[in-house]
């Protein structure tokens, strides 16, 4: 059977290439992103800062436990965004520990000015620093920076707390990125007063549990071997946690998407081969060997797939990790995985699926009398058994009860909820194909008839005849259409109300802004500028909130609530900004839905350094994808960032007061003073940098539906040899039919148009109202005729070139061969 299959392979080579094209993208496809998943899920964090040390004790991350429905626990943990902390008065708890022979409380400085960090001298040995110059820091005005930085007795100038100071350097070590101040100095510039990063420890195993109990009570954790490497910021965590969220967010989808367009090409694959199989069973073929000699084909294909995609699937990977890198996603030093495990999933999976597909679509012609699988191979059968009504019309209920559900929530349920309900859309169409095409078939014969006369009246009836053999064809379509209508156009939604939103939300005519950070003299000074009405100061920060199902980040802001009102307006729903307060938080719409709060409710956050607090809510506001889930007041944070800094001061002022503001942003260093539309314009590039890798992805989505689209057409047309030559034999002129077949292409693309249409617009508009509240997605002006141009481009170039190059060929060659 292997040998046969072989050779009707070589024989069949249309069906067989779409059928390899497919499997090969698919295996491409899956072990790209496997590998990349793959990466993120093996990296592990090593120690460098930490390396000398025996134990460290930190709070990188977050958990939290939630009981499901089932009585199971699941554990969400969520590194903490500004790497977490801990009181530094544990560390002389720790030091009375016995067996703990030393304990350094490794304090962190940002310094403005210098890709460096600012520490005390005791914890340079946790580096492995040593001087090669100079002396260590005695005084308060001393400090020890890197080879290259600077040499002893020479002034330096360090950006810290936003504030220029002259330091003058005592010693210099080699290969470092710290800069070294005394143990004092280095506490009282510390913008997290009480707060350390980490605690590092030379103990004896001995004191391992006691350490333990004691860091137990403090809420943090104790770190020994790689695991050390988690207490350290680093940019390869960073790239971790990106890796594994695109796979949680898109993964399941491209998986699921693939498993679709494998079976339905393989499934279309053999039922145009109904002629072939059903004279095999005439001439005495078992079922059963009918079906290994499929299984062999199929098999054959997935080999032959995975030697093209896996490949093709390792330079994709590093394609895309090329690209992240470029565009800052991803740091070069980042490890990729070889694809040990991905690649070897990705051909199973793939071709298990061909497999599936092979059995159910060979399941009716091996199951009957060989007589009467001549016969259904000579005459199409109806539109199909009545379990696929059923099953079709159950999924189409479902579809419509999650959009019951979509437009009853918000926030992430909603979005989720919202994108499996597209693909239940589809698989529901998919079902319902044939009933759909017939259906389709009597509304439009009227038209066809009137535009194409005879030839219309042709394709009307090929359409009813053959509703189940579109019907492949038909889902492949609405499949592409449907993707690119509404996930495509997604992200530009977000893009264009986020910038919407600050521009309107922001009242102020100017923003001063620093990468380095603005003090809180840099606020006194523009408030004192003659001309100045009110003057907000913003941080932008991060929070952890409880979600549906565990933890999750979210965008926060801390500002000044005194002038809030004059230059910032929210568009409060509920509540009153003024009542912002130490105490208190205001959340987004957005926010408010997915974590199912109400106004006045206490809830409970965990700041940026891990800090749990419980704020009561006092208002709630639509602008959040602009400014951020959650605003709270900067007394609630303060002492709670990585700077201890603001990002900008928004300012409402009169036009003569632009000039002496310019002469304070003058004063501190890496400070401007940015016009309102230039700040908003600066936000769109951002996001548009961010929204790169979403897009690519989708991308992949998109692209993949339209390649499905393009083989089903591609096999539907080559199976059409016979026919077209008997049309021929039996008066048609080759102007006839190919009218004929552009009549069919209308009423099939006009069809899946309306229909992946209707379900990318109602999946879209769900979406957007979900995150945005407005009921009418924005669409860009040539969006929807690239999806519906890019549609009719695609069928009409796989259906009317295979079409007319058979009918170049004399029907008396093709009326007595393969259909």
């Amino acid at each position: 059977m292997i040998a046969l299959a072989g050779r009707l392979l070589r024989h069949r080579w249309g069906t067989a290439v779409a059928t390899l094209v497919a499997l090969a993208t698919g295996i491409l496809i899956l072990t790209g992103m496997g590998t990349l998943v793959e990466s993120g899920l093996r990296y592990r964090a090593e120690p460098h800062r930490y390396a000398a040390a025996d134990l460290v004790v930190a709070r990188p991350e977050v958990s939290r436990t939630v009981k499901e429905f089932g009585g199971d626990t699941t554990t969400t943990t969520v590194r903490l965004p500004d790497g977490g902390a801990v009181p530094s008065s544990l560390a002389a708890e720790l030091a009375r520990v016995p067996g703990v022979t030393g304990v350094v409380a490794d304090v962190s400085v940002p310094i403005g000015n210098l890709a460096a960090t600012g520490r005390g001298w005791s914890s340079a040995d946790l580096a492995g620093d040593r001087l090669v110059d100079g002396s260590a820091p005695t005084a308060d005005d001393q400090v020890v920076v890197g080879r290259g930085a600077g040499a002893p007795g020479r002034p330096i100038d360090l950006v810290v707390g936003g504030v220029p100071r002259r330091f003058t350097v005592s010693g210099v070590v080699g290969g470092t990125a710290s800069v070294y101040f005394t143990d004092a100095r280095a506490a009282a510039l510390s913008p997290t007063p009480g707060l350390v990063p980490a605690i590092a420890l030379r103990a004896d195993p001995s004191a391992v549990a006691a350490v333990t109990t004691l860091a137990d009570a403090s809420g943090a954790d104790v770190l020994t071997g790689d695991a050390k490497g988690r207490a350290e910021p680093s940019a390869e965590l960073d790239a971790r946690d990106l890796l594994i969220q695109l796979s949680a967010a898109f993964g399941g989808y491209v998986v699921l998407l693939i498993g679709f367009v494998v079976a339905g090409t393989v499934g279309l694959s053999v039922r145009h081969r109904r002629r072939d199989l059903a004279l095999l069973r005439a001439i005495a073929a078992t079922p059963g060997q009918v079906r290994r000699m499929l299984l062999a084909e199929a098999l054959l294909l997935s080999g032959v797939g995975a030697m093209i995609g896996v490949p093709l699937g390792v330079l994709a990977t590093r394609w895309v990790h090329g690209q992240l890198v470029g565009h800052k996603f991803v740091p070069d030093s980042f490890p990729i995985a070889p694809g040990a495990l991905a690649a070897p999933a990705a051909v199973l999976a793939t071709t298990l699926v061909a497999v599936l597909a092979t059995l159910a679509a060979s399941r009716r012609v091996t199951a009957i009398k060989p007589t009467e699988a001549l016969g259904e191979a000579a005459v199409e059968t109806g539109p199909g058994s009545r379990a696929r009504l059923v099953a079709g019309l159950v999924t189409l209920a479902g579809a419509a009860t999650l959009s019951t559900t979509t437009l009853g929530t918000g926030g992430v349920i909603a979005v989720a909820t919202a994108t499996g309900m597209l693909y239940l859309f589809v698989i529901a169409i998919g079902l319902l194909a044939p009933w759909v095409n017939r259906f389709a078939a009597r509304v439009l014969a009227p038209v066809l008839r009137v535009v194409w006369g005879s030839s219309g009246y042709l394709a009307a009836a090929n359409l009813r005849a053959n509703a189940r053999g579109a019907a492949t064809v038909l889902t492949a379509l609405v499949l592409a259409v449907g993707l690119g209508g509404s996930v495509w156009f997604l992200q530009d939604n977000l893009e264009r109300t986020t910038v919407d939103q600050r521009r309107d939300g922001t009242l102020a005519r100017h923003a001063l802004v620093s990468g380095a950070g603005l003090p809180a003299a840099a606020l006194a000074d523009v408030r004192a500028v003659p001309g100045v009405t009110a003057a907000t100061p913003v941080r932008g920060t991060a929070v952890v909130v409880p979600s549906f199902d565990g933890l999750e980040p979210a965008a926060a802001q801390a500002v000044d609530p005194a002038a809030l009102a004059r230059t910032v307006d929210l568009d409060v729903t509920e509540g009153s900004l003024a009542d912002l307060g130490p105490r208190t938080v205001a959340v987004s719409t957005l926010r408010a839905s997915s974590s199912s709060w109400e106004l006045g409710d206490d809830v409970k956050l965990t700041l940026a350094d891990g800090t749990p607090v419980t704020l009561t809510v006092v208002a709630i506001y639509r602008r959040g994808l602009g400014f951020g889930d959650v605003t709270m007041s900067t007394a609630t944070v303060a002492g709670h960032t990585r700077t201890g800094l603001d990002d900008q001061i928004l300012v409402s002022s009169s036009p003569g007061a632009d000039r002496a503001l310019a002469a304070v942003a003058a004063r501190y260093p890496g400070s401007a003073l940015v016009a309102r539309d230039d700040l908003t314009a600066g936000l769109a590039e951002d996001l548009a940098i961010s929204a790169w890798a979403n897009k690519l992805l989708i991308g992949v989505l998109v692209g993949y539906a339209a390649l499905a689209a393009a083989n089903t057409m591609v096999v539907a047309a080559l199976a059409r040899r016979r026919e077209l030559a008997v049309l021929r034999l039996v008066g048609l002129t080759t102007r006839q039919v190919k009218r004929m077949v552009h009549a069919e292409q209308v009423g099939l693309l006009g069809a899946a148009l309306v229909i992946g249409g209707a379900v990318a617009a109602w999946t879209l508009a769900s979406v957007v109202r979900a995150l945005t509240g407005s009921p009418v997605p924005y669409v860009p002006p040539l969006g929807i005729a690239a999806v519906a141009g890019g549609a009719t481009l695609l069928a009409l170039a796989t259906t009317v070139l295979p079409i007319g190059r058979q009918l170049r060929t004399p029907p008396l060659e093709h009326i007595g061969i393969k259909e």
